[in-house]
């Protein structure tokens, strides 16, 4: 199944964070792409004092069972210094599994496909760079679709 994971650092050493994770997963993901890794300004309500953000998003194909993945992803932030002091803290590596192929997963700590991933730029522009035509399994759209919505009715 094709896997989406976004990227995201705005403490520490930003783009080596991104570098260094990019190669863990693509490690774990075969055929693995990266997109083109952008700066952004911090999303969410209480958040424009944080430091900008690093984004990236990367494509690949795995057979490993959803929550592996997941977990995977969680032990790769962990090895890079992530910390959880409270919701929307500033951190060294944010890892967030977006699609797993058609899998629609809903449990109290997983969520895919990402239940905010067609709201937010910062994954949909990248993503429109190696994958458009990648389609999310709720809405049927593509992600260039998604994106061309979100350019036309920001809801941030």
């Amino acid at each position: 199944m094709r896997v989406v994971v976004a990227f995201g650092a705005n403490l520490g050493r930003r783009r080596q964070s991104i570098e260094e994770a990019a190669r863990a997963v693509g490690r774990m993901l075969s055929e693995f792409t990266l997109s083109s890794i952008i700066e952004t300004d911090p999303v969410g309500s209480g958040l424009e004092d944080q430091p900008r953000y690093l984004n990236a998003v990367g494509v690949g194909e795995s057979d490993r069972a959803v929550r592996d993945i997941f977990d995977s992803l969680k032990r790769i932030e962990h090895d890079a210094g992530r910390t959880r002091p409270y919701q929307g803290a500033p951190r060294t590596l944010d890892l967030d599994l977006i699609l797993a192929g058609d899998e629609v997963v809903e449990e109290p700590d997983l969520q895919v496909p990402h239940p905010r991933f067609r709201d937010r730029l910062f994954v949909l522009e990248p993503l429109v760079e190696i994958a458009p035509d990648l389609v999310d399994p709720v809405t049927g759209l593509s992600i260039r679709e998604l994106k061309d919505a979100v350019r036309k009715n920001p809801r941030a």
